[in-house]
């Protein structure tokens, strides 16, 4: 019902544009999502919209890019020739943002980057903006809190967001890194990506619960859905002796956490990202100063704090 929703008013607007014959009185801000199915996506728009709630003058059109780079592309170049005043895009693939952000410059209209950072350390050009989490940080709240858990001991798997995605690679880099450095007697049994799929997740981990047997004593998720997709494989082979960790923090992981069938979810904070990509670009077409990046801090979220989160 949300993805119609979201084509509904994305076409509503599009077609109000239309016939005023691009004399509309509103300015049109353009939004490409990676995939309108991705739950945390989802809340992230949803704030991004009510950012914008009480300032009529502006009108937002919503695009699904459906994962795949050159449909964003073309929703960011179509954006562009409809006259859109801003963009805001969260990239399918960080590495391939080259043109999005070349197309924005040409056309002399601000860009935000939400979620996904597709500079890592590199400079940000010149009206482009980035508002997101320090994807590391979210891995090794992770896995110090995995290493507590465990009591520094044991064998672990990874559940690998999109290999093309930068909170994938970092997200997992904290694992590693983490791990190597504070707990070396937990040993990496394997990674594998599930791409962000809550079924993919439990696929996965059906395999590791075959390949490693009582080896088998953590599970740190990229994101919840795979986290949540390996509760659901361990639930069903009846192992009750592995722990599981994810990051987002969505309902059905904290959830999770209340009942004790996840030990711990990291909060990547979709409110403050949503709301933080409507005041970049609100700052940036009024021509205010801002930074080029705006982080929003991660939160290690357990049975400690739960009770703070539902």
């Amino acid at each position: 019902m949300k993805k119609l929703l979201w084509i509904i008013a994305a076409v509503a607007v599009m077609g109000l544009a239309a016939c005023g014959g691009g004399q509309s009185k509103k300015s049109l801000i353009g939004y490409v999502c990676t995939n309108f199915n991705d739950t945390f996506q989802g809340y992230i728009m949803d704030e991004f919209r009510g950012y914008f709630a009480d300032k009529p003058e502006y009108e937002l059109v919503f695009q699904d890019a459906q994962e795949d780079v050159v449909k964003q592309q073309d929703h960011v170049n179509n954006l562009i020739s409809q006259g859109v005043k801003a963009l805001v895009v969260v990239p399918v693939n960080t590495s391939a943002m080259e043109p999005i952000t070349k197309a924005a410059a040409d056309a002399k209209i601000p860009l935000v980057y939400v979620n996904r950072n597709p500079f890592g350390d590199g400079a940000i050009p010149s009206n482009v903006f980035y508002v997101g989490s320090q994807e590391i940080v979210a891995g090794t709240l992770q896995a110090e809190a995995m290493g507590k858990v465990l009591n520094g001991e044991g064998g672990v798997c990874i559940l690998i967001g999109k290999l093309d995605n930068e909170g994938a690679i970092l997200r997992t880099q904290g694992n590693e890194d983490t791990i190597a450095a504070q707990f070396p007697s937990i040993r990496v049994l394997a990674k594998e990506t599930g791409n962000w799929q809550r079924d993919q997740g439990m696929n996965l981990t059906e395999n590791w619960i075959t390949a490693y047997g009582a080896d088998l004593k953590g599970i740190l998720g990229n994101n919840d859905e795979m986290a949540l997709g390996a509760i659901e494989a361990l639930k069903a082979a009846g192992r009750t002796d592995v722990v599981v960790m994810g990051v987002d923090a969505i309902p059905d992981a904290r959830a999770a956490v209340a009942s004790g069938d996840m030990a711990a979810t990291v909060l990547q904070d979709a409110a403050g990202q949503g709301r933080g990509a409507g005041e970049a670009a609100f700052k940036a077409l009024q021509g205010q100063i801002q930074d080029s990046i705006n982080w929003v801090p991660f939160v290690l979220i357990d049975q400690s704090n739960i009770a703070q989160y539902q």
